[in-house]
């Protein structure tokens, strides 16, 4: 999910997938340079080479927000080309690789021009990057960045015309001040105008007096900035990994407990006034229904605010003895109404049931036996924490991230500032222990990867994450992720590629990350979970 909802129409979620290998077999050959934890994604360093033009005497720290500005239309670029890099925004500018040259801007087209003293800032841009696999053995691609004064506007207009999708979405970005997001430098009619821009550059350059100390002013005011990514491989880890089911089934947050903790958003573009009319409803309650059938053990604890899920009134009617299990028939099904109930009725009875449930904590259980390196084993519950209607208060997800060893998100990005920002949460906002984080939204190994290690005490020592290095999409988004908890929690200790597998139908170029320290590995030490 971006900006709103996902734009690729495959779903984020597929039902359960039987993958082919068996646990802890992922296929990888161990020692691979393309190494990475992903199904869809190899691991890159990139860079690319920059110019911007300043006034004489600009502190670093101006040249740098300067620099950013054009670094972060690269976003966009990058993008299009199904590609993603880890700083967030790409603004991790290095101002030691600026080189310094004062210049004179002359513009040839005007007969006598003395033209204006600039500091030309060339700059090397350096990250690290995930590309797709079909990329996986390119060392180079041609693309563009913007130059700094796009967001002027006949620049913007020019840009979004040539350089966009130019649809409503498109012009409402730009308009916003996010022509950097939309920005994309393969499209045909884009490529045209960068030609053309730099003929008239290459024009004027020829008619320098001195073009050792003096720019075409054409190229200070040029629109359009081509550039090369260059990719060379990353080095990230061999073989297998697994999450540290050591120490999650050891109990974290909780003695005696793994407390999972699944927050889904809302995702429709205009806000439903009732939960039903919201398809991130439909996408909860079928990641609800996967993990029950594949766990039948589960049983409906508590909801917070309280409410009294059994009864509903429809129509004058009194429907008693109901359960969860009805609501995601009704939902995901359409099936198991009570007897007797008219198209409006049945209409009514699940919007009375959303009105119950939306942000609303739902707390599960199902009560198991664990034995961890051949100790007897003890009493242990999993415990399922979930919650439907996410929107932009932070305040569900620091509830997840202090209380839980498993968060799973399912939602809008808010191109990065919305409640996941990682400026909305401080290090007291995490648990102590172990835990994986699980956001499936757009570009979110962009957005959330570098803040949230720097956040948690530990580091990768203490953290998994999976994000998604492009637009992720909601069609079964639920399912898939339904899928991918029902594995992690049955007691196989699956790798991580596996149970990316579970939910492979929906990957956008999904990642793993923290993981190379992690020491569990199958048997070592052995893990048995028993039905209680």
């Amino acid at each position: 999910m971006g900006r709103t909802a996902g734009i690729f129409g495959v779903g984020l979620a597929a039902l359960a997938l039987s993958v082919g290998c068996a646990p802890g077999d992922d296929g990888a050959a161990a020692g691979d340079e393309d190494d990475l934890t992903s199904l869809t994604a190899r691991g890159r360093e990139l860079r690319f080479e920059g110019v911007v033009f300043v006034d004489p005497g600009a502190s670093d720290a101006a040249i740098v927000r300067t620099v950013r500005k054009q670094t972060q239309t690269a976003f966009g670029a990058l993008l299009a080309q199904e590609m993603a890099v880890q700083s967030r925004e790409v603004k991790d500018v290095d101002p030691a690789t600026f080189k310094k040259r004062s210049v004179r801007a002359i513009d040839p087209d005007r007969p006598g021009d003395r033209g204006r003293e600039r500091l030309e800032v060339r700059y090397t841009y350096v990250d690290n990057a995930v590309v797709p696999v079909k990329a996986a053995r390119k060392t180079s691609m041609p693309s563009a960045l913007l130059g700094t004064g796009y967001d002027a506007p006949e620049s913007t207009r020019r840009v979004v015309e040539a350089c966009t999708k130019n649809d409503k979405e498109a012009r409402e970005d730009a308009a916003g001040g996010l022509l950097w997001y939309d920005f994309d430098p393969s499209r045909a009619a884009c490529k045209r105008a960068i030609d053309a821009e730099q003929k008239v550059i290459d024009g004027q350059k020829k008619r320098l007096a001195d073009p050792k100390n003096e720019v075409a002013q054409a190229e200070v005011d040029r629109l359009f900035l081509p550039v090369t990514f260059a990719l060379t491989a990353k080095k990230t880890n061999a073989g297998a990994t697994y999450p540290e089911y050591h120490r999650l089934f050891s109990g974290g947050v909780a003695d005696g407990r793994l407390v999972v903790s699944m927050i889904a958003g809302r995702l429709n573009h205009d806000h439903a006034p009732d939960a039903v009319a919201d398809s991130g409803y439909y996408e909860w309650m079928d990641s609800l229904g996967v993990i029950f059938e594949a766990h039948p053990g589960f049983t409906l604890k508590s909801v917070e605010p309280a409410e009294d899920l059994s009864t509903v009134t429809v129509g004058g009617r009194r429907i008693s003895g109901l359960s969860f299990a009805d609501f995601v028939k009704w939902t995901v099904y359409d099936v198991g109404y009570p007897a007797g109930l008219s198209a409006a009725e049945k209409k009514e009875l699940k919007t009375k049931v959303g009105q119950k449930l939306d942000r609303h904590w739902v707390t599960f259980e199902k009560p198991v036996s664990v034995s961890v390196g051949g100790a007897a084993p003890r009493d242990f519950v999993i415990q399922l924490d979930t919650y439907f209607g996410a929107d932009e208060d932070p305040a569900p997800h620091k509830r997840a991230t202090k209380k839980s060893d498993v968060v799973v998100y399912n939602g809008h990005s808010y191109i990065g500032y919305g409640p996941l920002d990682p400026s909305n949460f401080r290090a007291s906002d995490f648990s102590g222990g172990y835990q994986l984080l699980f956001f499936d939204s757009c570009v979110s190994y962009n957005y959330y990867e570098e803040g949230f290690f720097a956040l948690k005490d530990g580091g990768s020592k203490n953290l998994d994450m999976i994000t998604n290095g492009l637009e992720a999409p909601e069609w079964q988004s639920g399912a898939s992720q339904g899928a991918f908890v029902s594995k992690l929690i049955d007691g196989s200790m699956p790798s991580y590629k596996t149970l990316l597998g579970t939910a492979k139908a929906t990957d956008s170029m999904r990642v793993v990350d923290g993981e190379v320290d992690n020491v569990h590995a199958p048997g070592r030490p052995t893990i048995k979970v028993l039905a209680r």
